[in-house]
Formats: structure tokens, sequence, C-alpha cells
């Protein structure tokens, strides 16, 4: 079956499809010997399709991890200086990359997969997909920059930032504990936000992304999820019936995968 060119090979973990993307416009990708147009179709079943010389394959199946992101790590899998990435806590042998980002200062829920369609999904805006977050501030906020937080603020960069839900949790010294629920995640949106408004940002932790939540796993450690967790990602019928995944350390070995 013929598919456009950037779905195919981000259902090899390449990339995300805008990713894919950017690989062809570099005229990157060639098919059956001839470089790839953006937009184009294939079949990868018939077409022999490859990557700077080196012929791509379609796994059978998908893998799908959540991954609890301590500070000091890069949302990334590579870096081009000694600091460590998402992937290098990871150690399966699959080519894996993050769903969206957290700086390298903020902490806590990263899904890293091989499914550039579950990857699109959750990153295109049309779709909605809250994400909720932790977040220390260095003061405590009154009315005034609540409301303008929920409202949605003007970026230095000129961009308004969409309606968040903000919420006081509680107190922490001088400062105080919020609870952010937002669809967009433009980089470092939440730092940035802070400053302007006068509520210097202490720390980040995301708790949800998606139907899909941080739970008990605990710094660097992470999970395969459940099938009823990829489904409810992609929006299909899950059963009632809890299931509940195993959690690994990173920088050990694993004998079992769980992918769909």
């Amino acid at each position: 079956m013929e598919e456009r060119l950037q779905k195919i090979l981000a259902s090899t973990g390449l990339a995300s499809r805008r990713g894919c993307e950017v690989y062809i416009t570099a005229g990157r990708v060639k098919v059956n010997g001839k470089v790839a147009k953006l937009g184009q179709k294939a079949d990868a079943s018939k077409d022999k399709i490859t990557v700077d010389e080196k012929e791509i394959s379609v796994p059978k199946t998908h893998i799908y991890i959540a991954l609890n992101k301590p500070r000091g790590v890069i949302s990334a899998v590579s870096s081009p200086d000694p600091r460590p990435t998402v992937r290098d806590l990871i150690t399966i042998d699959r080519r894996i990359y993050p769903v969206g980002r957290l700086d390298i200062e903020s902490e806590g829920l990263i899904l890293m997969t091989d499914d550039g369609e579950l990857t699109n999904r959750l990153s295109h805006p049309r779709y909605g997909h809250e994400k909720i977050y932790k977040v220390l501030v260095a003061r405590q906020p009154d009315k005034k920059q609540l409301d303008a937080w929920r409202r949605g603020i003007v970026l230095e960069d000129g961009y308004r930032t969409a309606p968040a839900k903000v919420f006081v949790e509680g107190t922490a010294g001088k400062g105080a504990r919020l609870k952010i629920v937002m669809k967009e995640g433009r980089k470092r949106q939440i730092r940035e936000t802070g400053s302007l408004l006068g509520l210097p940002v202490v720390s980040i932790l995301r708790t949800q992304l998606g139907s899909l939540k941080l739970g008990r796993l605990k710094t660097k450690e992470w999970r395969y999820l459940t099938d009823d967790e990829v489904a409810e990602l992609k929006g299909e019928t899950v059963s009632r019936k809890p299931k509940h995944a195993k959690s690994q350390r990173a920088k050990t070995n694993h004998k079992k995968s769980r992918s769909r």
C-alpha cells in the first residue's frame, strides 16, 4: 500500500514525521535509487527506500516507554557535548526518540517511542493533548498574576501563549507550588512565562502527557507502556481491567519488551 514517504520513514523510528520531512527536503532520501521529493508516496513492501544510502526497514511492532527524566539530562537522542541524553538512560537495541521535550533543568515524564504516527498525534496542536506540570515558583502569586497566566501572555519573541489552567496547590517557604495544565509546549515556555510575570520558576516536574501518567516511576526509572495505555494515547477503545507494568532502572539489562 502506498503511503506518504515521511509517514513511512517516521514508522521506522528515524524521526518524527516533521523531522523526516527535513531528511527528504535535504535530498538524503531515495526511492528506488532516485532522490525523493516532499509529498512523494511509496510502498514500503515493494520499493527500496534509503536514507544516506542505507536501506530502511519498517518494524512490524513499535516500542513505547515512559521515562522519569532527571535534571541535567537532555531530551534528545544525541548530544554534541558530554552531557547525557534521555536515550542514554534506556539500554535497548532499537532506534527510539522522545516525544516532545523537557529542558535540561526540568524533570518528569518523557515518552520514548519509534512510532512516528503516535508522535505526530501527541505533538500536533489539533489533537489538544494536555500536559500537566508541578511547578515551584519563588514567590506567592497574586490574583492578577494567576489570571494573566491563565489567559495567556505575550512572550519576548512576540508569541502569545494559549490559555492554561493554573492552580495553587500550596506554599513552600516564600514560594508556591502550582499545578499547570497546558495544551502547548514551546521551548522554556513555563520558565519564561513565570519570569515575565515576576514569578521565577525554581523547578518543573511533568506528571502527565495526554492520558499517560508518571505514576510511581522514580527518577531515571523507565517502563514499557501497557497495551491499554498505548490504545488510549491513540484514541482507541481500551479494556476496563487495569494492567500494571513493571518499572526498570536506567543502565540495567532487560529481557522482556512490550511492543505494539
